[in-house]
């Protein structure tokens, strides 16, 4: 029997903001996300954050801690995904779109609206209102 396929996520502190990628694929197309995805058969979820850092932002970063679990079935239209969600900053790299990133910015003011999964709630978790 399959389980929940698992993921990362991370909220980058950079500049007095939060480091956002546009979505280039489906889900959620064009809407801003934190940076994230899943984590490879054999490899630490640590591990997994870092890379997928520098591949969606070209950023370099410190894990800071974790910021939570969050495994609601329902937070992925894909299916049921278990997210570990961590706090890291820039350790080096330069910020740039890559892999399935349209866009990178950094955010000082959140766009609410316009978040993808739960990552509204991922972000207030972090302490951003």
């Amino acid at each position: 029997m399959a389980g929940p396929a698992l993921t990362v996520d991370l909220v980058i502190k950079l500049r007095g903001g939060v480091v956002l990628v546009k979505r280039k694929n489906e889900p959620y197309k064009d809407c801003w996300a934190l940076p994230g995805g899943f984590v490879e058969y054999g490899e630490k979820v640590e591990d997994a954050a870092v890379r997928e850092a520098f591949e969606e932002t070209g950023l370099r970063v410190k894990l800071l801690g974790l910021i939570g679990v969050y495994s609601d079935p329902n937070r992925d239209p894909r299916g049921h995904t278990v997210s570990i969600c961590y706090l890291a900053k820039k350790a080096g790299g330069r910020l740039r779109s890559g892999s399935d990133a349209k866009e990178v910015g950094v955010f000082r003011k959140i766009p609410w609206g316009q978040l993808a999964f739960d990552h509204a709630q991922i972000l207030k978790d972090a302490g951003f209102k």
